[in-house]
């Protein structure tokens, strides 16, 4: 069976050219797919019955299911996606009442193998990159689900994504382009690809990017994320110098706190001084628990404390507000598990 979000809008034509219909039919099944969330053939009015039918036949248009679906207390839906080898990845639409946008949080990759030893996909180690459709079938799933538009994209779920470098852009090119999504909109989170990240740069299409930071000390961050062995805090702030300088953009930080561990007022200072010359802006995010986790979330004093001393040097600090911990849809919590 074909699967049609495999195709961009050449090959659909060609596709459809191929099954002895008329190019303007594909221009009816790519507006269905992307811009009206089908479901199914059935749902295409305005495509003749026979031509439906030959579809039904021949092709699907995506071959995921959705295996579990879990919606949070604050309205956040994380979805366990199947697809057809039998692996599964997540993806959370994460939306905030005073806001008109709608997120949708994607996996890159099944599994992880950067070995952060905070995160709950971590432990479950790497099993495969996901292919450019694999990620946009994750966002045509929360608008076919819900019947609402992902107004911004954000590369935070399963995987480190500059790890998945080529199928990632190829999906940022897709989403752009096939789903409308203005590339401002698009954000890229990762631990630390500091050579990947000067590489994004030279792109036509150059996303937001999040740096998972989470620790100033490079002993302590070798400690608890790997990645510091290959990629140390003076090599990334060098790339993040480069990715501002070429792009114009500011980066955002992502912290994570941990009580008694990055959450204390050495590691502020030490932040402090990473940061003076940085053009960036730093996201505080509350230590999620997992099961396996030996770790603890900050008290609140110590985390008000940080952020005051942060703003103290004229960064622009926010904290991230919790969506989906009582499902495991948080930072950190998404492991895949049934």
């Amino acid at each position: 069976m074909d699967v049609l979000v495999k195709y961009s809008l050449p090959e659909l034509e060609n596709f459809v050219e191929s099954l002895g219909e008329m190019k303007f039919r594909a221009r009816q099944l790519y507006s269905w797919i992307y811009s009206k969330s089908a479901r199914d053939f059935d749902k295409m009015t305005d495509v003749k019955k026979d031509f439906r039918e030959m579809l039904k036949a021949r092709a699907v248009i995506l071959d995921t299911k959705i295996k579990k679906k879990q919606v949070s207390s604050d309205g956040t839906i994380k979805y366990l996606i199947e697809y057809s080898d039998g692996n599964c990845a997540e993806t959370v639409l994460m939306r905030f009442d005073n806001r008109s946008n709608l997120s949708a949080c994607v996996s890159s990759q099944v599994g992880c193998h950067m070995g952060c030893d905070f995160c709950a996909t971590a432990k479950r180690g790497f099993v495969r990159n996901l292919e450019p459709y694999e990620i946009i079938s994750q966002i045509l799933t929360i608008q076919q689900d819900t019947g609402l538009k992902i107004t911004n994209v954000v590369f935070m779920g399963q995987g480190e994504p500059l790890n998945n470098y080529d199928n990632v852009f190829s999906a940022i090119k897709r989403i752009n382009e096939d789903l409308n999504i203005g590339i401002r909109r698009i954000t890229i989170s990762t631990c630390g690809i500091a050579d990947k990240i000067k590489k994004m740069c030279e792109n036509t299409l150059v996303p937001t990017l999040a740096i998972s930071l989470h620790c100033p000390d490079s002993a302590l961050r070798r400690q608890i994320m790997p990645v510091e062995n290959r990629f140390p805090l003076d090599t990334l702030k060098d790339s993040l110098k480069y990715y501002c300088d070429k792009t114009g953009k500011r980066v955002t930080l992502e912290y994570i706190l941990i009580g008694n561990l990055t959450d204390t007022k050495e590691m502020a200072q030490k932040l402090c001084d990473y940061i003076k010359d940085l053009k960036c802006n730093i996201n505080l995010i509350p230590y999620n628990p997992i099961c396996e986790g030996r770790y603890k979330k900050s008290a609140k004093k110590d985390t008000m404390a940080f952020k005051y001393l942060l703003e103290s040097q004229g960064k622009k600090v926010t904290i991230r507000l919790e969506r989906g911990a009582d499902i495991d849809a948080a930072c950190g919590q998404l492991a895949g598990r049934e």
